[in-house]
């Protein structure tokens, strides 16, 4: 069953899932290795486009169309065996310059219980016209945080995986 996708079910470890993409993916797609993040119900693969010089907006939104049009079947296909390796759904996305265009991704509920303060912050969001409902205020404060506090997150993500690398050299059970 796919991750968030009816009951929850443990999804496999999807740690090698860069260095997986990295070797998978044909070479000349992108510079470099893409980009990977994972979380418990998608994996999503940004590659940067070969640089071809100094382009308009349009240019590089164009050639990014180019891109998803002229890879779409071969990119199914890795997707597919991505997914049945790490059960996840697969995005894909490219940065063409600065720009990062995401083709599709996943937009996941998620269930959330908020007393009346922090309720009267999203409806205030709401009704300045900041957010279209409180699903879109609650979107919008996340990002804000993530913005905010990278630095801080990046070193609790390190600090988690530092634990998990000492579980594994650990005594096993």
């Amino acid at each position: 069953m796919m991750a968030g996708r009816g009951p929850r079910t443990e999804v496999p470890d999807a740690k090698d899932a860069g260095d997986w993409f990295a070797g998978r993916l044909p070479e000349g797609w992108f510079d470099g290795a893409p980009r990977v993040t994972v979380d418990r119900d998608e994996i999503v693969v940004v590659g940067q486009l070969p640089a071809e010089g100094e382009q308009s907006a349009a240019q590089r939104e164009g050639r990014a169309a180019r891109f998803r049009e002229d890879t779409r079947e071969q990119r199914m296909r890795i997707a597919d065996e991505a997914q049945e390796r790490y059960r996840r759904r697969v995005s894909w996305g490219v940065a063409a310059g600065e720009e990062t265009l995401l083709f599709t991704h996943q937009a996941v509920p998620v269930m959330s219980r908020l007393r009346q303060p922090e309720r009267l912050v999203l409806d205030t969001l709401v009704d300045a016209g900041v957010a279209r409902s409180r699903a879109d205020a609650l979107a919008w404060c996340v990002r804000l945080v993530g913005e905010h506090t990278e630095d801080w997150l990046g070193e609790l993500r390190k600090a988690m995986k530092d634990v998990d690398d000492l579980r594994e050299q650990g005594p096993q059970l």
